[in-house]
């Protein structure tokens, strides 16, 4: 419907914004406008203003600002048609119809409206009836107070087949099939679809009923009936979209606009029991997964909607489907905290046994998304093997790629590959055959965080053919490889991801270059003209100095002729220094193993053992093949003292 910027100025025109602002926020005169303290922010002193004259208001404070349209969509949660229609009526204007078929379909759902408004006032006056004391002694067992019975305005539908259907038989069964409450099968007489049911009302954001869910009693016929559902909603109707709709969020949205937050519950009775706790501002899907759409409507009321699932396999599978259909949605401030109850106990269970206070604790130790998603996939399966550690990684990059945002995207690319890279990648714990670690040179724990201070570096001439003296000196020729060569960088930046230097500054630059092949600062298409090096110096980040790292060319030729040997040869580098910590934790594996499995762990241990020093012989060789400062006959010697001390 395209509502034209003419008729769109005639109705703020015709309605007073201090009217309609007052029947929400408490407004004071002062002078030809009126104020009161932000209903957008809590404050103490008034910064809020209301301006009838100029048809806006303003808040001085948090710079809310709007006209009576944007009031009833920030402030009420309305859609905008819906708030446009509710103004209209106020004004006594007309909205334009766009068609012949349109304006059926508003005639049809208004009377549907009239409808289920009937109705429930037919269940509500059940339920204060004779009809109702089986209802009523569930309620009173459950502890739901008479004011909170009234709010959520609880009915009930008798245990018969035809009541329904003859109590509101002046709006004929066209009309009662049509909003889903009676069911016809086969052109066979309708009956009721709620009997013997507590019934509740399920209320679009403007608070009409656009359905209802019913919840079966002991000792009615459909809790005798084979596979009953416990809870049984509407069906879908030209008003009820329950992929669209969230129970409770007409009186929720007030209240998380006030509190700047807003939780999800699994069921209807966890919303309510909730509410007797005093957080008012809590909805519940409709028996389903969320839906983007209802993300949508959430995001809408705080951009990190807490998500409150119960403790069972159940509640644990109901998160991890709102994770997935998150992801895809995920923009610059919005997120999820999801809170998980002790294993099986829901809302109600915490509050009936530890009170208000304890469930509030509860809310606000929700993880954030990243958190979780690691720790879902992480205790998913076993991760014993290579395989398994290998399978992780791949769902977790799966899951990254559902992710639109770029930004984003990249960021949680890199916190949930560092975090497997510490896993896949342990470092080595200090044993009886590691150096002291008075000798050992200076390893940052991350990247950034020492693990050890204050630790004496070994002279320059003890340290130069060590393994880590090689290994400084091929890392840093690794950097000013990639440094010439951008398009290696942004091939191997995966693999780039599970290498750790032992050195802090080279471990930063690193770091840096990663970044940049992440932020899209590297672009496929616009390589040759890059310049990495002038980039990190001006985020004042130096290179190494190629005087000290040997002659290895990958990090020094550029001519077009040699591109392709040079990166090949930069591309062995790198499997050499990410092949290392994946042998260590192999072998790890396979000494842990040990105490259960000593045949086949010592076999595999003696295999894992001659790749290491395999990997060490070929360390050496590429750094005194390519030009390196290192001496063949030290090679030997360091060759030799890997082999006797294995």
């Amino acid at each position: 419907m395209a509502l034209s910027p003419q008729w769109l100025d005639e109705l703020r025109s015709r309605v007073t914004l201090s009217a309609i602002v007052s029947r929400n926020v408490r407004l004071q005169k002062a002078g030809r406008e009126f104020r009161a303290c932000c209903p957008f922010h809590n404050e103490k002193t008034p910064s809020f203003y209301v301006n009838d004259e100029k048809g806006f208001y303003h808040c001085f404070g948090c710079g809310a600002h709007g006209d009576a349209i944007s009031w009833l969509t920030d402030q009420g949660g309305l859609l905008f048609m819906d708030a446009v229609k509710d103004l209209a009526v106020d004004a006594g204007m007309e909205v334009p119809a766009p068609d012949r078929h349109a304006a059926q379909a508003a005639d049809q759902r208004a009377t549907l409206h009239e409808v289920l408004a009937a109705t429930q006032d037919w269940l509500v006056g059940n339920l204060q009836g004779d009809t109702g004391t089986a209802a009523r002694r569930y309620l009173a067992q459950r502890g739901i107070s008479d004011s909170t019975v009234q709010l959520f305005d609880f009915g009930f539908a008798p245990d018969a087949r035809n009541a329904m259907r003859s109590a509101l038989s002046q709006h004929g069964d066209e009309l009662l099939i049509q909003a889903g409450l009676l069911i016809e099968v086969d052109s066979k007489e309708p009956y009721d679809r709620f009997r013997g049911r507590l019934m509740l009302p399920i209320h679009d954001l403007r608070g009409r009923v656009i359905g209802f869910a019913g919840r079966v009693l002991e000792g009615s016929s459909a809790a005798q009936a084979r596979h009953a559902p416990k809870y049984l909603n509407s069906p879908e109707t030209p008003l009820f979209d329950k992929g669209r709709t969230l129970y409770n969020l007409h009186r929720a949205a007030p209240a998380a606009r006030k509190t700047g937050r807003v939780c999800v519950v699994e069921g209807y009775m966890d919303v309510i029991a909730l509410a007797e706790a005093g957080i008012a501002e809590v909805v519940a899907p409709m028996g389903t997964a969320l839906t983007p759409d209802q993300l949508a409507l959430l995001w809408r009321l705080a951009p990190v909607p807490i998500l409150c699932f119960d403790g069972d396999a159940a509640g644990q599978r109901a998160a991890m489907r709102a994770l997935h259909a998150a992801l895809p949605l995920l923009k610059p401030g919005h997120s999820l905290s999801f809170v998980t109850m002790p294993d099986g106990q829901d809302p109600d269970d915490i509050l009936r046994a530890q009170g208000p206070a304890a469930l509030k604790a509860l809310l606000e130790t929700g993880e954030g998304m990243i958190d979780f998603m690691w720790r879902l996939e992480h205790s998913a399966q076993q991760l014993h093997t290579p395989e398994q550690k290998a399978g992780l990684k791949q769902r977790l990059l799966d899951l990254l790629e559902t992710i639109a945002d770029r930004d984003i995207r990249a960021l949680y690319r890199r916190d949930l590959l560092d975090r497997y890279g510490d896993f896949a990648f342990p470092r080595r714990k200090q044993g009886h055959n590691q150096q002291p670690a008075g000798n050992r040179p200076w390893r940052p724990r991350g990247r950034f965080q020492p693990a050890y201070k204050d630790i004496a570096a070994p002279s320059p001439r003890a340290f130069a053919n060590t393994h880590a003296a090689i290994r400084h000196r091929l890392t840093a020729a690794i950097i000013l490889g990639l440094c010439r060569h951008p398009t290696a960088l942004l091939a191997q930046a995966e693999r780039l991801v599970a290498f750790q230097p032992d050195c802090a500054e080279q471990a930063r630059l690193l770091d840096a270059m990663l970044a940049m092949s992440e932020d899209g600062t590297l672009q496929a298409n616009d390589l040759a003209s890059i310049d990495i090096a002038s980039i990190l110096q001006v985020r004042g980040i130096a290179l190494p100095d190629r005087d000290t790292i040997g002659g290895m060319r990958f990090a020094f030729l550029t001519d077009h002729a040699t591109e392709h040997d040079a990166t090949q040869e930069l591309s062995d580098a790198i499997s050499l220094m990410v092949e290392k910590p994946a042998i260590e934790a192999a072998l790890n594996d396979a000494t842990a193993r040990f105490a259960h499995d000593p045949e086949g762990s010592w076999a595999e241990q003696q295999r894992l053992l001659n790749r290491k020093l395999e990997f060490e012989r070929r360390l050496v060789q590429l750094a005194a093949t390519r030009g390196s400062s290192v001496d063949p006959a030290d090679a030997s010697m360091t060759e030799s003292r890997t082999t006797e001390h294995g």
